[in-house]
């Protein structure tokens, strides 16, 4: 097979969404605005459940949540703060529905500390198709994480942004293509046909 034909086996595929919830979403972020990813992330649940795929949602708590790191940075320590109301609430705009598997993390990567793996493997997932905001934190570190954990992985590169274009174009561009492929929507909806 032609390394940049991309054929999928929904039987073994799972869609993985980082992030997409009010509080990110409602961020300035670049190069795709919050509303494309959203749509194009919808597309992607949407062909998934009517195969019968699994659909992942995986979500932050507030960092100042029970169990969320506070390392001392050069960027500063994370202010004490409530979670703003409604701020961990999925999109709407992708439309959750019963079956779709919700994973809470409190942390950059969706695998450590949450159930991600075990939900996967149980299903006999081995290729994931990731999408999500940031591109260069939440996608990246789920990333470095399946690999790690032997994951095949699409990248959907118009159903990420981040809150800077040059770190989504130098992830997209020098990490992503490193551990798996970087494709649009609109391949991966072709390759689930």
């Amino acid at each position: 097979m032609n390394a940049s034909q991309l054929v999928l086996d929904a039987a073994k595929t799972a869609l993985v969404l980082i992030d997409l919830q009010k509080g990110i979403a409602a961020l300035p972020v670049q190069p795709h605005a919050a509303a494309n990813v959203l749509a194009n992330a919808r597309a992607l649940a949407e062909r998934f459940r009517a195969l019968g795929a699994p659909v992942v949602l995986v979500k932050v708590a507030f960092p100042n949540a029970p169990g969320g790191l506070r390392p001392i940075t050069d960027a500063g320590q994370a202010q004490e703060a409530p979670e703003p109301a409604g701020w961990s609430e999925l999109c709407a705009e992708l439309d959750v529905q019963a079956s779709d598997i919700v994973v809470t993390k409190r942390q950059w990567g969706a695998f450590h500390g949450t159930d991600l793996d075990s939900h996967l493997r149980r299903r006999g997932i081995d290729t994931i198709v990731l999408g999500g905001i940031a591109t260069a934190i939440g996608v990246d570190t789920t990333a470095r994480g399946a690999h790690e954990r032997g994951y095949q992985q699409i990248f959907v590169e118009d159903a990420m942004s981040d809150l800077h274009a040059d770190t989504h174009e130098s992830t997209c561009r020098y990490i992503f293509p490193r551990i798996g492929r970087l494709r649009s929507t609109q391949q991966v909806l072709a390759a689930l046909a």
